[in-house]
């Protein structure tokens, strides 16, 4: 009888992580590697990415691609998956996971520039590269695709309006791709709150101590804190699961 911890294996399997060079994109790469999988490194900075890429190798003596990648571009979704089906032939899992939310002084001075390229990155290259990948998927029988999306898609503040509306987009595909792409695909979402990643960086301990006070366990979450969701969805241990969100925010109130 199999041990339920090997439910979380990925060896032999292949993942492909968008904003994949830093922060819960980095963890989550890192944990597939610890589990036994290729991974395929995605982002606008290819050095970041090639310098994870050899981490990834030193450490867990699997393979690794590192490819630069604008997903806000319609060919650079196309170009990522063309290179990783080309290197590693099946492509077992994808997570979105890169996105952007630029600021602005006010909702009418939001231009239609920041409007295009948040959405852009946020939903229609996402739509694109999982359009990709869940063919490919289900061509081969077998596959899991991953959304990170926000508590913005469903708490939206009038700061981050145009980013909500792509988180939410964000939603309603996962529902509508584990339809078209079941029962060989699943099609599952993490939706985080406040993580500890670089953008972090730029909070001060005021805004720190707001961020605790509206959370039920009273603090951001640390980057490594996404790494049991992800591998839940990667794997066989969710393998009765699609169409999914799954909160993921300490508890917003």
């Amino acid at each position: 009888m199999n041990a339920p911890t090997d439910l979380f294996d990925l060896s032999g399997r292949t993942a492909i992580v968008t904003g994949g060079s830093r922060g819960l994109g980095a963890e989550m790469v890192r944990a597939f590697a610890a589990q036994g999988a290729n991974v395929v490194i995605a982002s606008r900075k290819l050095d970041n990415c090639a310098a994870l890429a050899a981490e990834i190798r030193e450490a867990h003596g699997v393979r690794a691609l590192p490819v630069e990648c604008h997903i806000g571009y319609w060919d650079q979704a196309d170009a990522l998956a063309e290179a990783a089906i080309a290197e590693f032939g099946t492509i077992d899992v994808l997570v979105n996971n890169a996105g952007m939310s630029p600021l602005y002084p006010s909702l009418r001075e939001i231009t239609e520039a920041l409007y295009d390229k948040t959405m852009d990155v946020n939903l229609k290259g996402t739509f694109r590269l999982s359009i990709l990948m869940g063919d490919h998927m289900k061509a081969n029988g077998k596959g899991s695709i991953i959304s990170v999306s926000s508590t913005a898609a469903v708490k939206p503040t009038p700061g981050e309006a145009v980013y909500a509306m792509a988180k939410a987009g964000l939603h309603n595909m996962t529902e509508m791709l584990s339809k078209a792409y079941g029962p060989e695909v699943r099609v599952n979402c993490i939706q985080p709150g406040p993580f500890l990643t670089d953008i972090a960086k730029a909070w001060d301990e005021q805004a720190l101590a707001g961020i605790g006070s509206a959370l039920s366990l009273g603090r951001a979450g640390e980057p490594a804190e996404v790494v049991g969701a992800a591998l839940y969805f990667a794997t066989d241990a969710s393998s009765f699961t699609t169409g999914a969100i799954l909160r993921m925010d300490g508890g917003l109130r």
